[in-house]
């Protein structure tokens, strides 16, 4: 993809941006000159999966943007609005939101159960209209 500078200098809020698409999406984004938010649960080394918000941010640093990550759960609302109002006082505001968190279950419907639903819903559905 062509970097074309046109986010050059706004601000990209991400959530679930520490590893996998929403990684790639922040470092296109920092490529491309953006404030990029890192609005993600991972501060600490996960057992089975790779990096964390920190570990994104240096990357997202070295491919050419300013990184701000925020330890966030988007199912806690106070979670959502510290990581909003550090991201309006560190750039001066957001002009692009990208929710990406999001839990799935590889079971079939009949097969999930109650707390992985409710795992899922609060985060995809609620979390998502929250931030």
């Amino acid at each position: 993809m062509e970097n074309t500078g046109e986010l050059a200098g706004r601000t990209i809020f991400i959530t679930g941006a520490s590893r996998g698409i929403g990684k790639a999406i922040a470092l296109k984004c920092a490529r491309d000159g953006a404030n990029v938010v890192i609005a993600a649960k991972t501060a600490e080394p996960h057992p089975k999966l790779p990096g964390t918000i920190y570990t994104a941010a240096r990357e997202i640093e070295a491919a050419g943007g300013k990184c701000l990550p925020c330890i966030v759960d988007i199912r806690y609302e106070d979670q959502v609005q510290a990581a909003v109002d550090q991201a309006v006082q560190k750039f001066g505001g957001i002009d692009v939101l990208v929710n990406n968190a999001s839990a799935i279950s590889p079971t079939g419907t009949l097969a999930t159960p109650m707390k992985t639903y409710d795992l899922m819903n609060n985060i995809n559905a609620r979390g998502t209209f929250m931030v």
